[in-house]
């Protein structure tokens, strides 16, 4: 006879990579205002700090600054070591530090393309590993990858971000299967174009980007809401705003060639001054 889930703790230790802007951020503020704590963790300890400082204020809750370099494998390794050291229990991991590169594949620097599937592809798999196991002998988690609406189809001229939230999707979904009945689930949220830094970042550098409709723009807490609702709800996929879920559904419709054909016109009528961006 199957053992039942143990049932979810009245308040959640959630940890949060890339928590200092962005979606990270909105995240954060959805878990805080339900009383849950929060172990956040981003390069920018100033950003952090002030993250956590407004928090414990606002909300009343734990709140800690954890900094880290993701991007680096000792970065990991150190925030795992950290953790174990002062027995910090994680009930809920969100994966969402990423960085994005734009332009042809085949005049980006090679450091860089590593960089971006080290953070990306590396660190949440790592952190997924590490923690997982615990999550599963304690009969209750929640994991958040936060994926993007290109893990459905290829994108020309963002090929290795698009790439890696594949990854993150096949991930999430195999892992969301496998963790059936374990009271431990996996959510991926694939947001399209929304409103934070990274996007600024990207328009700053290409003035196509930065002429796009407001309507194709997502909001970054409405982003925030479905992805949080979804983890808590154990959702597997999690696509915010109408255009986004329509986007998903004729990629998934559309023949591959043609899709690749589409995308790559677009991608084409891009400027490629490669802005990159990294939340």
């Amino acid at each position: 006879m199957q053992a039942m889930p143990a049932p979810p703790p009245d308040r959640l230790t959630v940890l949060i990579t890339g928590a200092s802007s962005g979606i990270g951020e909105a995240l954060a503020r959805c878990f805080a205002r339900d009383g849950h704590r929060l172990l956040l963790v981003a390069r920018r300890a100033g950003h952090l700090q002030a993250l956590a400082d407004a928090l414990r204020r606002d909300h009343g809750v734990v709140a800690e600054a954890w900094p880290a370099d993701l991007a680096r494998p000792e970065g990991v390794t150190a925030l795992l070591e950290a953790l174990k050291r002062k027995r910090r229990r994680v009930d809920v991991l969100v994966n969402n530090a990423g960085v994005l590169a734009q332009g042809a594949f085949a005049v980006q620097p090679a450091a860089g393309q590593q960089a971006l599937i080290d953070l990306n592809v590396s660190a949440p798999t790592a952190l997924l590993a590490a923690l997982l196991p615990g999550m599963r002998r304690r009969g209750f988690g929640r994991v958040l990858n936060v994926a993007s609406i290109a893990a459905f189809q290829a994108v020309p001229g963002l090929a290795t971000y698009a790439a890696s939230k594949a990854f993150m999707l096949s991930l999430t979904e195999s892992l969301a299967e496998e963790l059936r009945g374990s009271g431990v689930t996996a959510t991926a949220l694939c947001p399209g174009i929304t409103a934070t830094g990274m996007l600024d970042r990207a328009a700053a550098a290409n003035r196509r980007l930065a002429a796009l409709p407001g309507f194709v723009i997502g909001d970054v807490d409405a982003v925030a809401e479905a992805g949080y609702r979804g983890c808590l709800a154990g959702a597997v996929i999690v696509v915010p705003g109408l255009v986004n879920q329509a986007a998903m559904l004729a990629a998934g419709s559309t023949p591959r060639w043609l899709l690749r054909r589409v995308t790559g016109a677009l991608g084409r009528r891009l400027d490629t001054d490669n802005p990159q961006g990294r939340r």
